[in-house]
């Protein structure tokens, strides 16, 4: 295999290149984060926005360890056998989110489908910490599929997060090379589960990578797809690809048709919209503000 068998990455286009902050506030983040032992998505996941974040002292806690046990197209979290949970966990992301000040936090983790609940009574516990030391959080899970195991996901609705979100991540065609182990269908009945059993008393939200080979006809079918099982959010941002071992970017998405993407979405329904480049499933997460249900 020649050099020319190889096809060259796309460009990086202006409007994806940001400097990085300076801020004091992103080393006094990361030694808070050390401290308290705790993993972020920001980090593991290699987001091109957590320079930004973490200057500005938010980051997403990614909870049940690092390592997952699936190994998706996109994701830069490590694939391996995960490590027995931290019982003192919930409590350190308590901690954090206090000392932090955050009024709107999120709460992340990895697979866990070693666990016949996927995780979901971990989930609860944390959740329940982080309220029990920051009355009037607004809380936001960003959950896996828990294998659309009812019990599992009825466990994690049973501390009441205001936000229940679960990634679509692409549309249906490219799901089985995009998403390993998941399905479509099966992320679509996850978040209408949590509609159908709280109702309008939670908001769900969703959102999808743009730019790994998706038509837009596909794109919006996977926004309806998505009202049709009520989802209130919507993200949507640019693939970037993490390492040279994932999938690669097939084109880069101009933010104009995000603008016109995100207008769409609106059109159709949806209560909040963010959708842009840079736009990731928790950035800037508290500025929605709709009112809590």
């Amino acid at each position: 295999m020649t050099t020319a068998d190889f096809k060259p990455r796309p460009r990086l286009p202006e409007w994806l290149r940001t400097k990085l902050p300076t801020a004091d506030t992103f080393s006094r983040t990361r030694s808070l984060l050390d401290e308290l032992k705790l993993h972020t998505v920001c980090e593991s996941a290699k987001c091109p926005n957590h320079w930004e974040c973490w200057s500005k002292g938010t980051a997403t806690f990614m909870i049940a360890g690092d390592r997952c046990t699936r190994a998706c197209g996109f994701c830069a979290v490590s694939t391996a056998k995960p490590l027995p949970l931290e019982t003192d966990e919930p409590m350190r992301v308590a901690e954090a989110t206090r000392r932090m000040a955050l009024k709107h936090v999120v709460i992340t983790a990895v697979a866990r489908d070693d666990m016949g609940d996927g995780g979901a009574d971990h989930f609860r516990k944390t959740i329940e910490a982080v309220r029990e030391l920051n009355p009037g959080i607004v809380i936001e899970v960003l959950t896996p599929d828990f294998l659309n195991n009812e019990a599992a996901i009825e466990c994690v609705l049973s501390a009441k997060p205001h936000i229940f979100n679960h990634n679509l991540e692409t549309v249906r065609r490219l799901t089985p090379s995009v998403r390993h182990r998941a399905t479509y269908d099966r992320s679509l009945q996850v978040l209408g589960k949590v509609k159908s059993k709280l109702g309008g008393s939670i908001y769900t939200k969703s959102g999808m990578m743009l730019g790994l080979g998706e038509q837009e006809d596909e794109v919006l079918a996977a926004m309806e797809d998505l009202r049709a099982f009520n989802c209130d959010i919507l993200t949507l941002g640019q693939y970037l690809q993490p390492t040279l071992k994932h999938l690669p970017v097939v084109d880069y998405v101009t933010p104009e048709k995000f603008d016109e993407l995100g207008e769409r979405a609106r059109a159709m329904g949806f209560v909040h919209v963010a959708s842009g480049p840079m736009v990731r499933s928790s950035y800037h997460a508290d500025e929605f503000t709709l009112p809590l249900k």
